[in-house]
């Protein structure tokens, strides 16, 4: 599967959450339910400091 997961924080509350780069749904902060992702048919539309790349091994 080809793609990042990235570390996204939260413009409302700071949360640091893990996003997959190519979301096909949408995805909401964890703590507050700030929508994080918004699936674009490629690269997700993404709300919000991406602090990181994860990478998987």
């Amino acid at each position: 599967m080809a793609g990042n997961f990235y570390s996204v924080a939260c413009p409302d509350c700071e949360n640091e959450q893990i996003v997959f780069g190519k979301a096909a749904t949408e995805v909401a902060c964890a703590v507050c339910g700030h929508q994080l992702a918004t699936p674009t048919g490629g690269e997700a539309a993404i709300e919000g400091e991406i602090t990181d790349t994860v990478e998987a091994r």
